[in-house]
């Protein structure tokens, strides 16, 4: 059990969600594309010779660690690998789990089709036991990833080469694929509600099957390797719910809070059993936190939150939307507080949960923005709903993201200030956060023309400080009009709360291309670009960040900001990093200008 909560779960792809026996199904795989889309008339699923190609899993076949590395459009594709059937007793089942598999597919074990799935983004699973044999088994899957711009697509562009902010898709398998032995009946997940006001910890548990027999859970809370409580009750139905008591009767101030400063997790373990048989055993964590905007400020702890944000993309040179390895997405984190940011904004992305998994444990505050499509239709609307509710079901115990961003700048729906089905949508996305999930910030539009939303969340990437405080220097005029470019609000909606009520934040600026150890010139089909005139040595950059980043924290109501970017990707060369991580400028001395030790815009020093 201890294995659960160790550094061991770290090597397993759902951190927050972990079986002590798993077992990996990355490595080699045989790989063909399907360009004239015959292979389910002729029965390739079926196939025990393999197919032409071969390629590494997870990476998309257009990334360099694929072995494959071609930019090509080839909307189906097939995989296929042998594995040996797990060794269970009788009673257990296999289970087969993806991580993102983009964009819709169908899988087959031993020919015989066990799973089908649409959304480039999100986790799915399929119990295989009734299609496996002893001994060697074959796995097979046919992916379609078309270019139709109502699916969910993010960053990856629609079309052959690259195109202003948008990347080279990635295709197929990106995430891991892996298999676990369950019973019977098996834990489907667990959702933790923290209460920090009332100091209690609400569980609610869904087992895979409606129970049948003698079943019980037993939860068994620990923080920092001790056991707290130790509680068991009866299941009688498929979803149950349990209040825990965080207080520890040894302390007057007794729950340990999440925060950036002080990043304390508990460790939950539940065990499904019938009788004195565990048919089921999972691990997952959790922060006591709370978040809430009251007059104008964000609140975490019930304490004034001022953000600093940095938009990331996670996109990596030879590996696209993929980490290298394992450490990679530690690293980011680690070189996100390193230059100074208390928080992530992972734009137009569902990221590997790893990711969170570290912005949990070190302390990193995080926006999880759902990948937007870009054609306005009855397609785009069931795409969206359907992916927003389950990254909400996939990354609800994370307390490292406190906000939810449904819609960006209003792509997919580009006439959202004047169309009311488009405002539906908006307010649609906004509604289904809030019902899936009361706990987090919701901002239904990030950018401009919002509708319902917690945050009044505005872009601008001018120039110059100067031009900013002008833009902000009186907020009545700014949400009745504009700031910059394009209106606050949707025509004829008042906030709902009244005006100047919720907090205010500039959500994306900066954007500063910098050719200090980068690249210059044209990449692939399009020219090398950042925001404004490129800076070509440290001191015009930090100019130019202090300008802009003063001006926006010397406005009296703003209360954060994000900054544009973490890295370079392919033809932006507006990141604080390389591709490949290494920093343009000392980390140390950005850091210094960024966290403000002079003291605006830091209240309570967080």
């Amino acid at each position: 059990m201890n294995d659960l909560r160790s550094e061991l779960r770290m090597a397993h792809p759902r951190p927050d969600f972990t079986r002590e026996h798993w077992h990996s199904l990355e490595g080699t795989w045989a790989f063909a594309f399907d360009d004239e889309d015959v292979g389910l008339r002729e029965g390739w699923q079926h196939r025990e010779d393999g197919f032409p190609m071969e390629i590494r899993v997870p990476f998309a076949y257009q990334s360099e660690l694929s072995g494959i590395g071609t930019a090509d459009y080839h909307p189906v594709m097939w995989y296929q690998r042998h594995f040996e059937a797990p060794a269970h007793s009788e009673g257990q089942r296999v289970l087969l789990h993806f991580g993102a598999v983009d964009y819709a597919c169908r899988v087959f074990v031993n020919g015989q089709m066990v799973a089908r799935h649409r959304g480039g983004y999100l986790p799915f699973s399929a119990d295989i036991t009734p299609a496996l044999r002893p001994g060697r088994n074959s796995l097979s899957l046919r992916v379609v990833d078309t270019r139709d711009t109502a699916q969910p697509r993010g960053k990856q562009y629609w079309d052959d080469g690259l195109f202003i902010c948008w990347y080279t898709p990635c295709s197929g398998i990106w995430q891991s694929v892996y298999m676990e032995i369950v019973g019977d009946t098996a834990l489907r997940a667990i959702y933790v509600t923290p209460d920090i006001d009332r100091c209690l910890a609400t569980v609610e548990v869904n087992v895979d099957r409606a129970p049948k027999g003698d079943l019980s859970l037993c939860y068994d809370l620990y923080f920092e390797g001790q056991l707290m409580r130790s509680l068991t009750s009866t299941l009688p139905r498929k979803r149950y719910e349990l209040a825990l008591d965080m207080r520890d009767g040894s302390r007057l101030d007794s729950v340990r809070l999440w925060s950036p400063d002080t990043p304390h997790l508990y460790d939950l373990v539940v065990t499904l059993r019938r009788g004195e048989q565990v048919l089921d055993r999972v691990a997952t964590y959790f922060g006591m936190r709370k978040v809430s905007t009251h007059s104008g400020h964000v609140l975490l702890n019930n304490m004034p939150l001022y953000q600093r944000l940095v938009l990331d993309q996670g996109y990596w040179p030879q590996s696209l939307m993929t980490p290298p390895d394992n450490q990679a997405l530690k690293r980011d984190v680690e070189l996100i507080q390193a230059l100074g940011f208390n928080g992530v904004r992972m734009h137009q992305k569902i990221e590997d949960p790893r990711f969170y998994y570290w912005c949990d444990r070190l302390g990193l505050l995080c926006w999880g923005e759902l990948p937007s499509a870009y054609e306005f239709c009855r397609d785009e609307v069931v795409n969206l709903t359907e992916t927003m509710t389950a990254f909400i079901q996939r990354d609800f115990n994370h307390p490292s993201i406190i906000t939810w961003v449904p819609l960006n700048e209003s792509w997919g729906a580009r006439e959202i200030y004047e169309n009311s089905q488009q405002q539906r949508l908006s307010n649609t996305l906004f509604q289904l956060c809030k019902a899936m999930d009361p706990t987090r910030l919701v901002i239904g539009n990030d950018g401009w023309e919002q509708i319902y939303t917690d945050i009044v969340a505005l872009h601008d990437y001018a120039a110059t400080g100067e031009q900013i405080a002008a833009h902000f220097a009186d907020r009545e005029q700014m949400e009745k009009g504009f700031a910059d470019w394009r209106m606050t609000y949707a025509k004829d909606f008042e906030p709902e709360d009244g005006p100047y009520q919720e907090p205010f934040m500039i959500t994306e600026y900066g954007g500063i291309a910098m050719t200090i150890k980068g690249r210059q010139g044209q990449v692939g089909n399009v020219e090398a670009w950042g925001y404004n005139d490129m800076a070509d040595s440290e001191e015009a950059f930090l100019a130019r960040f202090r300008s802009v980043t003063d001006a926006i924290r010397a406005i009296p109501y703003c209360r954060g900001y994000c900054y544009t970017q973490l890295t370079d990707i392919l033809q932006e060369i507006n990141g604080l990093l390389l591709p490949d991580r290494t920093p343009k400028i000392d980390p140390a001395l950005f850091a210094r200008y960024n966290v403000n030790p002079e003291g605006y815009g830091r209240p309570g020093a967080r």
